[in-house]
């Protein structure tokens, strides 16, 4: 079922960031050190940290919004297996950027991400313009 992965997935990611936003609470208000952390907000860790935070929320809110329209429109639409699976790789976007602060790694799965993320858009949108007229919703 195309669509149904990507509702379920994005939920999961979206409370998942969720809870890690509490992290971010805890850092900012209660954590040893918390002074310096919130000195920092647009620099370093910080700023990372933050920039997943939203970004995680985001691609998972455009996840179930991909997923609910393939389901929906999946008779209709074309591509709708390789729209999903790229919409749900643009995942990766947020977690690459937990694995640069957390693990040290390479930006290369923020990169991998924003362009999957990107170009499930853009193909649903033209998917969305090529569909031949509904006499109804």
């Amino acid at each position: 079922m195309n669509g149904k992965n990507n509702i379920a997935i994005g939920f999961l990611t979206m409370g998942f960031f969720m809870a890690y936003g509490f992290l971010l609470i805890y850092l900012r208000d209660f954590a040893p050190g918390k002074v310096e952390w919130a000195n920092s907000y647009s620099i370093g860790k910080h700023f990372e940290t933050r920039l997943a935070h939203v970004h995680g929320n985001l691609f998972a809110f455009l996840n179930i919004l991909i997923g609910y329209l393939l389901l929906r429109f999946s008779d209709k639409l074309k591509n709708v297996k390789a729209i999903s699976w790229l919409a749900l790789t643009g995942l990766l976007m947020p977690l690459g950027i937990l694995s640069e602060v957390y693990f040290g790694l390479p930006p290369v799965l923020v990169l991998i991400g924003a362009i999957t993320m990107t170009v499930s858009v853009v193909w649903l949108g033209i998917a969305f313009l090529k569909m031949k007229p509904l006499t109804q919703l």
